[in-house]
């Protein structure tokens, strides 16, 4: 593929070409002057990005095809897209897909087909913002290679990007990045005095920077731009220290997007915690639930549903108390039914465990599936009704209360089937033992 010309490298002629060349450095915010110029200046994702692997080696041969990068905000998605672009020397075209619509879209592939010796990379950001029309009228140009599409999302690729579309791309998932090396670049922007806060002077100790990378959650632009603010809020030369941090801690947000990714991973790291009755962790996935804005009644309905689902016969007051939290998260409301929820997830966490009803119901459905419906025994069937009385059924019942232990020794299936197996936890554990004495006693019931 023969090389563009380097002065048109990100020229455009579409809409929304976004590589500011009119905007002055000093006018951008710290984390888009600090982004990385190439791969190996990307700091972090050393998943994907160490010498040798998948990426790297597409990159450096130019023989890439589409490319989905999906992972937290801040952690390298459109910085990586530019380092590929300048890498290979592509026609970069960047677009929004919350501000986006399809006749752009069909401008900016026209204009790639104009032009294919440009080798135009089409990034979307928020590409889970496409809807299925937006998302598939990319196809034909991906499949022709008109463009190379480069997506990011912050969103599961496989529950919001087409099938056709992902299929005919390479996804690489980003993770949040770790305090440490948020810090490395947090001290790297603080000094350079080309693209970053150098030029004012101001310092900062490892402690506080550190501190201010744990604040921004794995979210460098959020960490840069926390920073730049911070320093041009303070005098040249002066010294960052934790009065100025408080601030920006009174003011810190947890990440968390109801009914997206955050929301389902979060209750499901709520749920597993409780079933692996870790109160302690348990506690701190209600809390972080709770800051994020989760609604109250949610995380007990959730709650009611662990009572049998995983407490079940170990423990039977589980049911009852989950169900009267979440009457009182209804009537009472936040913040006061923090501590309901609390009371509630610590009784789930810490109770004998048993799932012997799910257990249970598994079976039965599974055996109702695969084997013939067996037939109500006559002796079991309703009597009411003269025309009942008349056909004899229900006759040869055997009343069990008339029976020591209320074991009367008759069968209720036709066929007997083993779908109930107790645990031995907790409550059940009676129950296991209540099951073996009837089982004996129908025995010699039988007998006699």
């Amino acid at each position: 593929m023969p090389a563009p010309d380097q002065s048109d490298l990100f020229a455009d002629d579409a809409p929304r070409a976004d590589w500011p060349a009119a905007t002055k450095p000093a006018q951008q915010p710290l984390a888009a002057r600090m982004r990385p110029r190439n791969l190996s200046e990307v700091v972090g994702q050393e998943h994907i990005l160490k010498a040798g692997s998948l990426l790297p080696r597409l990159v450096a041969q130019n023989r890439f095809g589409s490319l989905l990068f999906y992972g937290p905000p801040g952690s390298g998605k459109t910085s990586i897209a530019e380092a590929i672009a300048r890498a290979t020397q592509s026609r970069f075209v960047r677009v929004n897909a919350v501000m986006s619509n399809v006749a752009e879209l069909r401008e900016i592939l026209a204009a790639a087909r104009r032009r294919p010796e440009a080798a135009t990379i089409l990034f979307i950001d928020e590409l889970h913002r496409f809807n299925k029309s937006q998302q598939d009228l990319l196809l034909p140009d991906v499949e022709e290679g008109n463009v190379r599409l480069i997506g990011a999302t912050t969103h599961n690729p496989g529950f919001y990007v087409n099938p056709p579309l992902l299929s005919r791309s390479h996804l690489f998932r980003l993770d949040p990045l770790t305090p440490v090396q948020i810090t490395l670049v947090l001290k790297h922007a603080l000094t350079d005095a080309e693209r970053g806060l150098g030029a004012r002077g101001v310092s900062a100790d490892d402690k506080i920077l550190s501190d201010l990378a744990v604040l921004c959650d794995g979210d460098l632009r959020r960490a840069l731009n926390a920073l730049e603010v911070l320093v041009l809020g303070l005098p040249e030369h002066a010294a960052l220290t934790a009065s100025e941090l408080e601030v920006f801690a009174r003011e810190r947000r947890i990440r968390y997007d109801a009914d997206e990714d955050e929301h389902y991973d979060t209750i499901s790291a709520f749920i597993k915690s409780c079933r692996g009755s870790d109160p302690d962790a348990a506690m701190y996935w209600l809390a972080k639930m709770l800051a994020g804005g989760e609604d109250p009644r949610f995380i007990a309905r959730r709650l009611v549903i662990l009572a049998s689902e995983d407490v079940g016969l170990a423990d039977p007051q589980a049911l009852p108390l989950t169900v009267a939290a979440h009457h009182a998260c209804d009537f009472i409301g936040l913040p006061e039914a923090e501590l309901t929820l609390a009371h509630a997830t610590l009784y789930i966490a810490t109770a004998p465990k048993s799932n012997s009803a799910t257990l249970a119901l598994g079976e039965a459905h599974r055996v109702l599936k695969e084997q013939p419906v067996q037939t109500i025994p006559s002796a079991l069937r309703s009597k009411t009704g003269q025309a009942n009385k008349r056909i004899g059924q229900g006759k040869d019942y055997d009343y069990a209360h008339d029976f020591p232990e209320n074991i009367s020794g008759q069968d209720y299936l036709e066929k007997p089937l083993a779908l109930y197996t107790p645990k031995a936890a907790g409550w059940e554990s009676k129950i296991a033992d209540r099951l073996a004495r009837w089982k004996e006693l129908k025995v010699q019931m039988r007998a006699k």
